[in-house]
């Protein structure tokens, strides 16, 4: 039987006070809402619908592609009860069981899903199981009071009672319905409150009175079911959720040396024996191979890093790096650039959209855009690939066993042939042949003495 889930994510976000909304805000790489969206896929939850306003419904649309979600729109925005009514309206009925929650919950796991849903069996009368935890006080959340066989009502804060306050069972706000319950009693809440809405809450006593069992799920940790408010909650989501992202990777077989100054994402690929230094962050789909050392001050984005490199105070962004490659520091690779294996990058030294074959050297303060580097190939300290003429950009082209003087300008499009060499300050405009030496502004070849043989 299939589980549908409903995403509460038409709150404007106010205390954000952004014009950003608030579940696109991000953390760790990932807009809040990815965050529960990606528990309920991984919970097994096979259809979402997210509701919306009119205001974010298209900034949303891009991340409901990405998770198969479809949208609707609460217009008006009329509570949280009103809001699983317009979701429920847009969805063709279903004998299943449907999960309810709200979008700006990042620290959610699939287990806490699982759980809740795990536990509702109509057949047995459980028609409502809703998550709990445990928090310290005080606390804004509504307060679970128990009955005999389960949740006897939930009350919020501000119509607590002395005693009623003193608990700490707290209503997270993720529910897991039976389906055909659920919509035998939407529609009977009522806006008789202070706010004029509609509370979903008031379901759970709805269906008590109609005979119907609720159960509480005890999460396990209060912090994962913690919403974000403000900006101030969402740095503290981030720190516990970059803490466990460290923690994974540590317990996977990486050394983090300091996972207080460590930034991750999800998704990353990191090999056993890799050590990370301080102040580095990773991202996008990055992987990084055994034995590599990476940072400190680094960022990789999109990298692919092989086996026994050594990254430090540099960037790499969408590009792949070979096995035994030393890089930086103050090093910038980017725009789908390849190193090969064996190759040395040094300090102050740009590649973008460049190959370095295998054993190429690039030592010092160069900038290499639009390239093909040949193996063992030296790239001198100043050198630049004059890449762009006004209107495109165009090619260098080295091959192998070449030497680049210091301060070379090559403007492309242009072709340096196996074994050539330019002198320190060349300006070289047109192509150079193998083995041919040159030098000057404009470059010019040398004249070979008796004994040189071209290649």
């Amino acid at each position: 039987m299939s589980t549908r889930a409903i995403v509460l994510a038409a709150g404007m976000g106010t205390r954000m006070k952004s014009a950003l909304p608030k579940v696109l805000h991000s953390l760790c790489g990932r807009p809040m809402l990815w965050y529960t969206l990606r528990a309920l896929r991984d919970a097994g939850v096979d259809e979402i619908a997210i509701v919306t306003n009119p205001l974010v419904d298209t900034e949303l649309a891009p991340l409901a592609r990405e998770f198969s979600a479809r949208t609707v729109i609460q217009d008006p925005q009329r509570g949280t009860g009103h809001a699983v009514q317009v979701a429920l309206a847009a969805l063709t009925p279903s004998a299943g069981t449907i999960v309810i929650a709200y979008g700006d919950m990042p620290l959610v796991t699939p287990a806490i899903f699982e759980n809740v849903l795990a536990d509702v069996d109509a057949d047995a009368g459980t028609v409502l199981a809703l998550v709990t935890a445990r928090m310290p006080l005080p606390s804004s959340f509504g307060r679970i009071v128990r009955g005999r066989s389960g949740v006897a009502k939930i009350v919020e804060a501000r119509d607590c009672t002395p005693a009623e306050l003193a608990i700490d069972e707290m209503n997270a706000g993720i529910y897991a319905f039976d389906e055909p319950n659920l919509r035998a009693v939407i529609d009977k809440l009522s806006d008789n409150n202070a706010q004029r809405e509609l509370y979903l809450t008031d379901t759970v006593e709805l269906l008590i009175d109609a005979g119907r069992r609720v159960v509480p799920v005890v999460a396990d940790d209060y912090r994962a079911v913690l919403g974000v408010n403000d900006r101030v909650e969402l740095a503290n989501a981030r720190a516990v959720l970059n803490r466990a992202l460290c923690e994974a990777h540590m317990q996977a077989g990486v050394t983090i040396v300091d996972p207080a100054t460590t930034y991750l994402e999800p998704d990353l690929v990191i090999g056993q024996d890799v050590t990370i230094h301080p102040n580095t962050a990773l991202g996008g789909a990055t992987s990084i191979a055994t034995g590599s050392e990476i940072g400190p001050n680094t960022r990789l984005h999109g990298a692919s890093v092989g086996a026994n490199c050594a990254i430090r105070e540099s960037v790499v962004v969408d590009s792949q790096i070979g096995d035994h490659v030393g890089v930086g520091p103050f090093a910038h690779i980017r725009g789908g650039s390849i190193v090969a294996d064996h190759v040395h990058i040094g300090n102050f030294v740009e590649l973008k959209k460049t190959a370095m074959h295998a054993h190429a050297k690039a030592g010092h303060l160069a900038y290499l855009g639009d390239g093909i580097i040949g193996a063992r190939t030296n790239i001198g300290a100043g050198t630049i690939f004059c890449n762009y003429d006004g209107k495109n950009k165009n090619t260098t082209t080295i091959g192998a066993d070449a030497f680049i003087g210091s301060n070379s300008s090559l403007v492309a499009p242009i072709t340096i042939g196996d074994g050539a060499l330019t002198g320190a300050g060349t300006v070289a405009i047109r192509d150079i042949a193998p083995g041919e030496r040159v030098v000057g502004n404009p470059g010019r070849p040398l004249p070979r003495t008796a004994h040189e043989t071209v290649p």
